[in-house]
């Protein structure tokens, strides 16, 4: 029966510390642009590598 009350504790104790993260995640601004990221994937990026050759040539390697 003791058993229980410390598990009963360390339940309480997870859950809080959980709501307590989920609070802080909530008032640091980690979910105010869900659309941000989903649209972003949409897009290329204008500084990324060159598209126009697909494989790089090694220049040490001989044909």
């Amino acid at each position: 029966m003791s058993d229980l009350v410390y598990l009963i504790a360390a339940a309480l104790g997870l859950g809080l510390a959980g709501l307590a993260a989920f609070l802080w995640a909530l008032r640091s601004g980690q979910f105010d642009d869900l659309d941000g990221a989903a649209q972003r994937i949409l897009f290329d990026d204008e500084d990324g590598p060159p598209t126009n050759h697909p494989h790089p040539q090694n220049p040490t390697r001989k044909s």
